[in-house]
Protein backbone atom coordinates (compact mmCIF):
# COMPACT_ATOMS: atom_id res chain seq x y z
CA UNK A 1 0.00 0.00 0.00
CA UNK A 2 1.42 3.49 -0.84
CA UNK A 3 2.07 6.22 1.56
CA UNK A 4 -0.43 9.03 1.45
CA UNK A 5 1.20 12.48 2.32
CA UNK A 6 -0.37 12.36 5.87
CA UNK A 7 1.82 9.61 6.71
CA UNK A 8 4.78 11.36 5.65
CA UNK A 9 3.81 14.17 7.60
CA UNK A 10 4.04 12.02 10.31
CA UNK A 11 7.73 11.18 9.46
CA UNK A 12 10.16 13.19 11.77
CA UNK A 13 9.19 17.15 12.14
CA UNK A 14 10.30 20.83 10.60
CA UNK A 15 12.97 22.73 11.92
CA UNK A 16 10.07 25.73 12.21
CA UNK A 17 8.42 23.50 14.47
CA UNK A 18 10.88 21.57 16.31
CA UNK A 19 12.39 24.88 17.07
CA UNK A 20 9.36 26.31 18.42
CA UNK A 21 8.46 24.64 21.31
CA UNK A 22 10.47 26.08 24.10
CA UNK A 23 13.81 23.76 24.30
CA UNK A 24 17.29 24.56 23.45
CA UNK A 25 18.86 21.71 21.83
CA UNK A 26 22.86 21.62 21.14
CA UNK A 27 23.93 19.62 17.42
CA UNK A 28 23.82 16.37 19.40
CA UNK A 29 20.44 16.47 20.35
CA UNK A 30 18.71 16.75 17.25
CA UNK A 31 19.15 14.40 13.87
CA UNK A 32 18.57 15.08 10.01
CA UNK A 33 16.45 12.12 8.44
CA UNK A 34 17.45 11.29 5.40
CA UNK A 35 16.54 12.62 2.10
CA UNK A 36 17.04 10.85 -1.31
CA UNK A 37 20.42 10.87 -2.88
CA UNK A 38 20.60 11.37 -6.84
CA UNK A 39 24.31 12.87 -6.99
CA UNK A 40 27.65 11.35 -6.15
CA UNK A 41 28.97 12.72 -3.29
CA UNK A 42 31.80 14.27 -4.48
CA UNK A 43 29.29 16.98 -7.18
CA UNK A 44 28.30 18.44 -3.50
CA UNK A 45 29.34 22.48 -3.58
CA UNK A 46 30.37 23.40 -0.30
CA UNK A 47 31.27 26.86 -1.29
CA UNK A 48 29.47 29.61 0.56
CA UNK A 49 30.19 33.73 2.25
CA UNK A 50 31.98 34.35 4.71
CA UNK A 51 30.24 37.69 4.74
CA UNK A 52 27.71 39.48 2.56
CA UNK A 53 30.79 40.01 -0.62
CA UNK A 54 33.63 37.44 0.46
CA UNK A 55 33.09 34.49 -1.08
CA UNK A 56 34.87 31.10 0.33
CA UNK A 57 35.36 27.78 -1.49
CA UNK A 58 35.17 25.68 1.94
CA UNK A 59 32.68 26.71 5.06
CA UNK A 60 35.27 26.64 7.83
CA UNK A 61 36.68 30.38 9.20
CA UNK A 62 39.29 30.31 12.37
CA UNK A 63 38.30 31.49 15.37
CA UNK A 64 39.71 34.84 16.69
CA UNK A 65 41.69 32.88 19.45
CA UNK A 66 45.52 33.72 20.56
CA UNK A 67 46.00 29.61 20.74
CA UNK A 68 44.27 29.20 16.90
CA UNK A 69 44.47 32.44 14.78
CA UNK A 70 47.92 33.81 13.41
CA UNK A 71 49.70 34.20 10.20
CA UNK A 72 50.69 30.46 9.85
CA UNK A 73 46.91 29.43 10.04
CA UNK A 74 45.68 32.22 8.30
CA UNK A 75 47.65 31.31 5.07
CA UNK A 76 46.85 27.97 5.35
CA UNK A 77 43.21 28.14 5.27
CA UNK A 78 43.10 30.72 2.58
CA UNK A 79 45.07 28.48 0.79
CA UNK A 80 41.88 26.10 1.50
CA UNK A 81 39.36 27.81 0.61
CA UNK A 82 38.61 28.92 3.84
CA UNK A 83 39.53 31.89 6.33
CA UNK A 84 41.05 32.48 9.44
CA UNK A 85 39.92 35.74 12.11
CA UNK A 86 43.49 36.46 13.35
CA UNK A 87 42.81 37.17 17.25
CA UNK A 88 43.03 41.09 18.81
CA UNK A 89 44.84 39.98 22.15
CA UNK A 90 47.88 41.47 21.39
CA UNK A 91 48.84 44.91 20.08
CA UNK A 92 47.62 46.59 17.33
CA UNK A 93 50.98 47.04 15.17
CA UNK A 94 51.69 43.08 15.91
CA UNK A 95 47.98 42.33 14.65
CA UNK A 96 48.67 44.11 11.49
CA UNK A 97 51.60 42.72 11.13
CA UNK A 98 50.02 39.17 11.43
CA UNK A 99 47.46 39.95 8.84
CA UNK A 100 50.18 41.41 5.98
CA UNK A 101 52.46 38.37 6.85
CA UNK A 102 49.51 35.99 5.99
CA UNK A 103 48.38 38.17 2.85
CA UNK A 104 52.15 38.78 1.54
CA UNK A 105 52.38 35.28 0.11
CA UNK A 106 50.54 33.05 -2.10
CA UNK A 107 52.24 29.60 -0.13
CA UNK A 108 49.82 27.33 2.02
CA UNK A 109 52.77 28.09 5.47
CA UNK A 110 54.74 30.74 7.12
CA UNK A 111 57.96 29.38 8.42
CA UNK A 112 59.71 30.35 11.78
CA UNK A 113 62.82 31.04 9.66
CA UNK A 114 65.19 33.41 11.19
CA UNK A 115 66.99 36.66 10.45
CA UNK A 116 70.69 37.16 11.00
CA UNK A 117 73.04 40.36 10.10
CA UNK A 118 76.56 38.96 8.74
CA UNK A 119 78.13 39.93 12.25
CA UNK A 120 75.63 37.79 13.77
CA UNK A 121 77.18 34.70 15.54
CA UNK A 122 74.34 32.16 16.11
CA UNK A 123 74.53 29.11 18.49
CA UNK A 124 72.02 26.24 17.10
CA UNK A 125 69.78 27.29 19.14
CA UNK A 126 69.35 30.53 17.56
CA UNK A 127 67.74 28.68 14.33
CA UNK A 128 65.39 27.40 16.55
CA UNK A 129 64.54 24.09 15.32
CA UNK A 130 65.00 25.61 11.50
CA UNK A 131 67.22 24.34 8.99
CA UNK A 132 68.51 27.23 7.51
CA UNK A 133 68.60 31.10 8.43
CA UNK A 134 67.92 34.33 5.68
CA UNK A 135 71.20 36.52 6.30
CA UNK A 136 70.30 39.97 5.32
CA UNK A 137 72.48 43.62 5.66
CA UNK A 138 70.45 44.23 9.20
CA UNK A 139 69.30 40.50 9.92
CA UNK A 140 65.56 42.07 9.13
CA UNK A 141 63.27 41.06 6.38
CA UNK A 142 63.66 44.90 4.64
CA UNK A 143 67.08 45.26 4.66
CA UNK A 144 68.86 43.32 1.42
CA UNK A 145 69.24 39.49 1.21
CA UNK A 146 73.25 38.55 1.23
CA UNK A 147 73.48 34.99 1.69
CA UNK A 148 71.67 31.88 3.44
CA UNK A 149 73.20 30.39 6.94
CA UNK A 150 72.73 26.53 7.50
CA UNK A 151 71.82 25.42 11.12
CA UNK A 152 74.46 21.84 10.26
CA UNK A 153 77.37 25.05 9.67
CA UNK A 154 77.01 26.57 12.74
CA UNK A 155 76.47 23.49 15.12
CA UNK A 156 79.91 22.55 13.51
CA UNK A 157 81.97 25.36 14.70
CA UNK A 158 83.45 24.56 18.38
CA UNK A 159 82.16 28.51 19.06
CA UNK A 160 79.68 30.82 17.85
CA UNK A 161 81.43 32.41 14.33
CA UNK A 162 80.20 35.30 12.75
CA UNK A 163 77.52 34.07 10.07
CA UNK A 164 79.88 36.13 7.38
CA UNK A 165 82.58 33.51 7.85
CA UNK A 166 80.18 30.68 6.53
CA UNK A 167 77.25 31.57 5.11
CA UNK A 168 76.29 30.67 1.48
CA UNK A 169 75.64 32.92 -1.59
CA UNK A 170 72.12 33.55 -1.90
CA UNK A 171 70.21 31.09 -4.32
CA UNK A 172 67.86 32.57 -6.97
CA UNK A 173 64.94 34.08 -5.22
CA UNK A 174 61.49 33.03 -6.07
CA UNK A 175 58.77 35.85 -6.49
CA UNK A 176 56.21 36.02 -3.33
CA UNK A 177 53.21 35.86 -5.55
CA UNK A 178 54.11 32.51 -6.63
CA UNK A 179 51.50 29.89 -5.51
CA UNK A 180 52.29 26.56 -3.84
CA UNK A 181 52.99 24.82 -7.94
CA UNK A 182 54.65 27.80 -9.22
CA UNK A 183 57.17 27.83 -5.91
CA UNK A 184 57.08 23.52 -6.35
CA UNK A 185 58.15 24.27 -10.24
CA UNK A 186 60.93 26.86 -9.45
CA UNK A 187 62.53 25.12 -7.09
CA UNK A 188 62.27 22.16 -9.46
CA UNK A 189 63.69 23.79 -12.76
CA UNK A 190 66.38 25.38 -10.89
CA UNK A 191 67.94 22.55 -9.53
CA UNK A 192 67.75 24.10 -5.55
CA UNK A 193 67.01 22.79 -2.13
CA UNK A 194 65.63 26.28 -0.41
CA UNK A 195 64.74 29.29 -1.91
CA UNK A 196 64.02 32.95 -0.53
CA UNK A 197 60.43 34.15 -1.06
CA UNK A 198 60.93 37.81 -2.18
CA UNK A 199 57.97 40.49 -2.87
CA UNK A 200 58.10 42.88 -5.69
CA UNK A 201 59.56 46.03 -3.82
CA UNK A 202 62.29 44.00 -2.41
CA UNK A 203 61.00 42.32 1.01
CA UNK A 204 62.20 39.06 2.05
CA UNK A 205 59.15 37.85 2.96
CA UNK A 206 60.45 33.71 3.39
CA UNK A 207 61.92 30.61 2.38
CA UNK A 208 60.56 27.64 0.59
CA UNK A 209 62.63 24.55 0.73
CA UNK A 210 61.82 21.20 -0.86
CA UNK A 211 61.42 19.47 2.29
CA UNK A 212 58.53 21.72 2.27
CA UNK A 213 56.92 20.92 -1.11
CA UNK A 214 57.65 17.11 -0.28
CA UNK A 215 55.35 17.84 2.96
CA UNK A 216 53.21 19.21 0.95
CA UNK A 217 52.35 16.71 -1.88
CA UNK A 218 52.01 14.55 0.98
CA UNK A 219 48.40 15.81 2.32
CA UNK A 220 45.41 16.10 -0.36
CA UNK A 221 45.66 18.15 -3.40
CA UNK A 222 44.53 22.19 -2.37
CA UNK A 223 41.93 23.64 -3.55
CA UNK A 224 40.32 26.63 -5.29
CA UNK A 225 42.60 29.27 -2.49
CA UNK A 226 40.48 32.10 -0.88
CA UNK A 227 41.31 35.23 -2.62
CA UNK A 228 40.35 38.92 -2.00
CA UNK A 229 39.84 41.45 -5.23
CA UNK A 230 43.50 42.40 -4.27
CA UNK A 231 44.72 39.09 -5.82
CA UNK A 232 45.56 37.95 -2.24
CA UNK A 233 44.60 35.80 0.45
CA UNK A 234 41.55 36.82 2.81
CA UNK A 235 42.42 37.46 6.09
CA UNK A 236 39.77 38.46 8.54
CA UNK A 237 40.54 40.22 11.87
CA UNK A 238 39.04 40.82 15.03
CA UNK A 239 38.56 44.09 17.03
CA UNK A 240 37.17 45.23 20.38
CA UNK A 241 34.51 47.72 21.11
CA UNK A 242 36.44 50.23 23.18
CA UNK A 243 37.68 53.95 21.78
CA UNK A 244 41.39 52.71 21.05
CA UNK A 245 40.04 49.88 18.58
CA UNK A 246 39.58 52.52 16.41
CA UNK A 247 42.94 52.76 15.93
CA UNK A 248 43.31 49.22 15.88
CA UNK A 249 40.86 48.92 13.24
CA UNK A 250 42.34 51.86 10.83
CA UNK A 251 45.38 49.42 11.56
CA UNK A 252 43.83 46.38 10.30
CA UNK A 253 42.54 47.96 7.14
CA UNK A 254 45.81 49.56 6.55
CA UNK A 255 47.28 46.18 6.62
CA UNK A 256 44.92 44.82 3.89
CA UNK A 257 41.88 43.01 6.37
CA UNK A 258 39.42 41.63 4.36
CA UNK A 259 36.33 41.83 6.77
CA UNK A 260 36.66 43.04 10.37
CA UNK A 261 35.11 41.13 13.03
CA UNK A 262 33.76 42.85 16.36
CA UNK A 263 34.89 40.71 19.41
CA UNK A 264 32.36 40.14 21.87
CA UNK A 265 30.53 37.40 23.48
CA UNK A 266 27.41 39.43 23.83
CA UNK A 267 26.89 41.31 21.14
CA UNK A 268 23.76 43.19 21.46
CA UNK A 269 25.30 46.26 23.21
CA UNK A 270 25.36 50.13 22.71
CA UNK A 271 28.99 49.67 22.56
CA UNK A 272 29.28 47.58 19.56
CA UNK A 273 26.49 49.40 17.70
CA UNK A 274 28.78 52.60 17.83
CA UNK A 275 31.34 50.73 16.72
CA UNK A 276 29.69 49.02 13.83
CA UNK A 277 27.92 52.41 12.31
CA UNK A 278 31.54 54.06 12.87
CA UNK A 279 33.40 51.58 11.03
CA UNK A 280 30.90 51.22 8.44
CA UNK A 281 31.34 55.26 7.64
CA UNK A 282 34.25 55.04 8.00
CA UNK A 283 35.52 51.84 5.72
CA UNK A 284 32.11 51.41 3.78
CA UNK A 285 34.50 48.94 1.55
CA UNK A 286 35.70 46.46 4.13
CA UNK A 287 32.82 44.33 5.42
CA UNK A 288 31.92 43.88 9.32
CA UNK A 289 30.65 41.07 10.95
CA UNK A 290 29.08 41.10 14.43
CA UNK A 291 28.01 39.65 17.42
CA UNK A 292 28.68 37.07 19.01
CA UNK A 293 23.94 36.99 18.80
CA UNK A 294 21.81 33.83 19.92
CA UNK A 295 17.91 35.65 19.81
CA UNK A 296 16.33 37.52 16.46
CA UNK A 297 16.13 40.60 18.74
CA UNK A 298 20.14 40.92 18.47
CA UNK A 299 19.96 39.93 15.27
CA UNK A 300 17.63 42.69 14.73
CA UNK A 301 19.77 45.26 15.74
CA UNK A 302 22.79 43.91 14.40
CA UNK A 303 21.51 44.20 10.99
CA UNK A 304 19.71 47.55 11.21
CA UNK A 305 23.09 48.94 12.62
CA UNK A 306 24.67 47.52 9.25
CA UNK A 307 26.55 44.26 10.13
CA UNK A 308 27.98 42.42 6.32
CA UNK A 309 27.62 39.10 8.32
CA UNK A 310 26.94 37.73 11.96
CA UNK A 311 28.52 35.00 14.64
CA UNK A 312 26.19 32.98 16.23
CA UNK A 313 27.07 30.98 19.65
CA UNK A 314 27.32 32.17 23.45
CA UNK A 315 28.70 29.86 25.72
CA UNK A 316 29.05 26.54 23.37
CA UNK A 317 32.65 26.73 23.16
CA UNK A 318 34.33 23.90 24.45
CA UNK A 319 36.46 26.14 26.96
CA UNK A 320 34.01 28.97 27.75
CA UNK A 321 31.62 28.66 30.94
CA UNK A 322 29.93 31.94 29.80
CA UNK A 323 26.51 29.60 30.43
CA UNK A 324 27.88 28.25 33.79
CA UNK A 325 28.73 31.40 34.84
CA UNK A 326 25.90 33.94 33.99
CA UNK A 327 23.43 31.70 33.09
CA UNK A 328 23.23 33.48 29.65
CA UNK A 329 23.15 32.18 26.46
CA UNK A 330 21.01 29.46 24.06
CA UNK A 331 22.03 25.62 22.76
CA UNK A 332 23.84 25.96 20.03
CA UNK A 333 21.60 24.28 17.53
CA UNK A 334 18.54 26.14 18.33
CA UNK A 335 20.28 29.84 18.32
CA UNK A 336 22.01 28.91 14.86
CA UNK A 337 18.14 28.01 13.79
CA UNK A 338 16.88 31.33 15.20
CA UNK A 339 19.54 33.71 14.06
CA UNK A 340 19.83 32.06 10.33
CA UNK A 341 15.94 32.17 10.14
CA UNK A 342 15.88 36.06 10.10
CA UNK A 343 19.13 37.12 8.59
CA UNK A 344 18.59 34.69 5.53
CA UNK A 345 15.76 37.35 4.41
CA UNK A 346 18.03 40.40 4.89
CA UNK A 347 20.96 38.38 3.19
CA UNK A 348 23.56 38.35 5.76
CA UNK A 349 25.29 35.39 5.99
CA UNK A 350 25.44 33.60 9.43
CA UNK A 351 28.85 32.21 11.12
CA UNK A 352 27.86 29.23 13.12
CA UNK A 353 30.34 29.81 16.21
CA UNK A 354 31.08 26.89 18.56
CA UNK A 355 30.22 23.64 19.56
CA UNK A 356 31.55 21.63 16.82
CA UNK A 357 33.61 18.63 17.67
CA UNK A 358 33.08 16.64 14.60
CA UNK A 359 31.83 16.58 10.63
CA UNK A 360 28.46 15.88 11.58
CA UNK A 361 27.83 19.10 13.77
CA UNK A 362 29.49 20.99 10.79
CA UNK A 363 26.81 19.13 8.79
CA UNK A 364 24.33 20.23 11.30
CA UNK A 365 24.91 23.65 12.11
CA UNK A 366 24.79 24.10 7.72
CA UNK A 367 21.85 22.88 6.95
CA UNK A 368 20.42 25.10 10.14
CA UNK A 369 20.90 27.86 7.75
CA UNK A 370 24.65 28.68 9.08
CA UNK A 371 26.84 29.56 5.83
CA UNK A 372 30.02 29.17 7.76
CA UNK A 373 31.35 27.15 11.20
CA UNK A 374 33.92 28.96 13.37
CA UNK A 375 36.18 26.67 15.13
CA UNK A 376 38.64 26.80 17.88
CA UNK A 377 39.13 23.61 19.63
CA UNK A 378 39.10 21.63 16.15
CA UNK A 379 42.16 23.87 14.93
CA UNK A 380 44.07 24.20 18.46
CA UNK A 381 46.56 21.81 18.54
CA UNK A 382 47.06 21.94 14.97
CA UNK A 383 50.62 22.27 13.53
CA UNK A 384 49.54 25.77 12.18
CA UNK A 385 48.32 26.63 15.76
CA UNK A 386 50.47 29.37 17.42
CA UNK A 387 52.12 27.78 20.71
CA UNK A 388 54.98 24.85 20.95
CA UNK A 389 54.12 21.29 21.57
CA UNK A 390 54.47 19.63 25.34
CA UNK A 391 54.22 16.28 26.49
CA UNK A 392 51.11 15.53 28.87
CA UNK A 393 50.86 12.20 30.13
CA UNK A 394 52.82 10.49 26.96
CA UNK A 395 50.80 12.72 24.65
CA UNK A 396 51.83 15.46 22.34
CA UNK A 397 49.83 18.68 22.95
CA UNK A 398 49.39 22.05 22.69
CA UNK A 399 48.09 24.63 25.25
CA UNK A 400 44.48 25.90 24.07
CA UNK A 401 42.73 28.82 26.43
CA UNK A 402 39.58 30.40 26.35
CA UNK A 403 39.05 34.17 25.72
CA UNK A 404 37.61 34.28 28.76
CA UNK A 405 39.99 32.66 30.76
CA UNK A 406 42.00 34.67 33.35
CA UNK A 407 45.15 33.67 31.63
CA UNK A 408 43.63 35.61 28.47
CA UNK A 409 42.60 38.10 30.23
CA UNK A 410 45.20 39.08 31.59
CA UNK A 411 46.41 39.99 28.14
CA UNK A 412 43.62 41.76 27.10
CA UNK A 413 40.61 39.71 26.25
CA UNK A 414 38.01 40.61 29.39
CA UNK A 415 37.21 43.73 27.04
CA UNK A 416 35.51 40.64 24.83
CA UNK A 417 33.20 40.18 28.10
CA UNK A 418 33.12 44.40 28.95
CA UNK A 419 35.01 43.53 31.80
CA UNK A 420 37.98 45.24 31.19
CA UNK A 421 37.09 48.95 33.63
CA UNK A 422 35.82 45.91 36.30
CA UNK A 423 38.02 45.81 39.40
CA UNK A 424 36.94 41.96 39.92
CA UNK A 425 38.08 40.01 36.79
CA UNK A 426 34.85 36.92 36.94
CA UNK A 427 36.47 33.95 34.16
CA UNK A 428 34.13 32.74 31.63
CA UNK A 429 36.65 30.22 30.12
CA UNK A 430 39.52 27.88 30.83
CA UNK A 431 42.85 26.78 30.41
CA UNK A 432 43.21 23.24 28.43
CA UNK A 433 45.46 20.99 26.53
CA UNK A 434 44.79 19.62 23.25
CA UNK A 435 46.01 16.74 21.01
CA UNK A 436 48.79 17.04 18.62
CA UNK A 437 46.18 16.97 15.02
CA UNK A 438 48.79 17.37 12.75
CA UNK A 439 48.12 19.87 9.70
CA UNK A 440 45.42 21.16 8.82
CA UNK A 441 46.25 21.04 5.28
CA UNK A 442 45.55 16.99 5.90
CA UNK A 443 43.06 16.64 7.91
CA UNK A 444 40.59 19.80 7.11
CA UNK A 445 39.82 18.66 3.21
CA UNK A 446 38.92 15.00 4.65
CA UNK A 447 36.31 16.78 6.85
CA UNK A 448 35.25 18.40 4.37
CA UNK A 449 34.82 15.12 2.29
CA UNK A 450 32.62 13.95 5.32
CA UNK A 451 30.36 16.93 4.77
CA UNK A 452 30.01 15.98 1.51
CA UNK A 453 29.26 12.48 2.36
CA UNK A 454 26.73 13.71 5.08
CA UNK A 455 24.90 16.45 2.86
CA UNK A 456 24.65 13.54 -0.02
CA UNK A 457 22.89 11.56 2.71
CA UNK A 458 20.63 14.45 3.20
CA UNK A 459 19.76 14.67 -0.74
CA UNK A 460 21.29 18.54 -0.65
CA UNK A 461 24.40 18.99 -3.29
CA UNK A 462 24.67 22.42 -2.01
CA UNK A 463 24.47 25.02 0.89
CA UNK A 464 22.00 26.53 -0.95
CA UNK A 465 19.92 23.38 -1.18
CA UNK A 466 20.20 22.17 2.59
CA UNK A 467 18.78 25.66 3.28
CA UNK A 468 16.13 25.19 0.44
CA UNK A 469 15.29 21.93 1.96
CA UNK A 470 14.82 22.85 5.37
CA UNK A 471 12.58 25.97 4.70
CA UNK A 472 10.53 24.22 2.26
CA UNK A 473 9.73 21.33 5.35
CA UNK A 474 11.54 18.69 2.82
CA UNK A 475 13.80 18.07 5.60
CA UNK A 476 12.45 16.53 8.27
CA UNK A 477 14.51 15.95 12.24
CA UNK A 478 13.95 14.33 15.36
CA UNK A 479 15.17 15.03 18.87
CA UNK A 480 17.56 12.38 20.23
CA UNK A 481 17.06 10.68 23.71
CA UNK A 482 20.18 10.46 26.01
CA UNK A 483 19.98 6.51 24.71
CA UNK A 484 19.42 7.25 21.03
CA UNK A 485 22.94 9.50 21.16
CA UNK A 486 24.12 6.60 22.56
CA UNK A 487 23.39 4.41 19.92
CA UNK A 488 24.62 6.66 17.28
CA UNK A 489 28.05 6.98 18.69
CA UNK A 490 30.23 3.68 19.23
CA UNK A 491 29.16 1.32 21.80
CA UNK A 492 29.31 -2.53 23.06
CA UNK A 493 33.26 -2.67 22.31
CA UNK A 494 35.43 -3.66 24.62
CA UNK A 495 38.23 -1.86 23.10
CA UNK A 496 38.44 -0.15 19.48
CA UNK A 497 40.71 2.42 17.88
CA UNK A 498 38.96 5.12 16.15
CA UNK A 499 40.38 6.80 12.91
CA UNK A 500 38.76 9.14 10.45
CA UNK A 501 40.92 8.82 7.74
Amino acid sequence: MAASSADFADDGFAAARLFSQGFSYTYDDVIFLPGYIDFPADAVDLSTRLSRRLPLSIPCVASPMDTVSEARMAAAMASLGAAAVVHCNTEPDAQAAIVRAAKSRRLPFVSSVPFFSPSSAPTLNDFDGNEYALVTERGDSISRLVGVAVAADAASREVPAPVSEYMRPVPRSASASFDFEQAAAFLADEGLDYAPLVSDDGEVIDLITAKDVERIRSYPKLGKPSLGADGKFVVAASIGTREDDKRRLEQLVKAGANAIVIDSSQGNSIYQLDMIKYAKKMYPEVDLIGGNVVTIAQTQNLIQAGVDGLRVGMGSGSICTTQEVCAVGRGQATAVYKVSSYAKDHDIPVIADGGISNSGHIVKALTLGASTVMMGSFLAGSHEAPGTYEYKDGRRVKKYRGMGSLEAMTKGSDARYLGDTLKLKVAQGVVGAVADKGSVLRFIPYTMQAVKQGFQDLGASSLQSAHDLLRSETLRLEVRTGAAQVEGGIHGLVSYEKKAF
